[in-house]
């Protein structure tokens, strides 16, 4: 008889934990991908969506993911030359509505 002809109970145990902690590191993996877009989403950011790409696509090279996550906290202000101000916020409201954004959330106030 070899070491590895009997199966115990640690043996199964010691799988259970292994398969519980590759959940957890693609579940951590999931929630970094996705964290520049919500941040970008919850703060308004006209170019959420880009962001959002970004910070999915960033995650395998790591310094395109950085940039994203930094690019989230911009408080970039584009305004299209063809819309006024205020039709400018209309589109950037209804684009983020499109993401999933919600709506009753006001963007924060930049700080000094």
């Amino acid at each position: 008889m070899g070491a590895f002809d009997s199966v115990d109970s640690w043996d199964y145990l010691t799988f259970g934990v292994l398969v519980l902690i590759l959940i957890a590191f693609m579940m951590i993996f999931i929630y970094i991908g996705g964290l520049p877009g919500k941040i970008a989403m919850r703060r308004r950011h006209p170019h959420a969506e880009t962001v959002k790409l970004m910070g999915w696509i960033g995650l395998f090279a790591v310094l395109p993911w950085i940039h994203a996550f930094i690019w989230a906290f911009h408080d970039s202000l584009t305004i299209d030359v063809r819309r006024f101000p205020k039709e400018e916020a209309k589109a950037i409201d209804e684009e983020l509505e499109r993401l999933g954004a919600k709506k009753d959330e006001p963007k924060p106030e930049a700080s000094a």
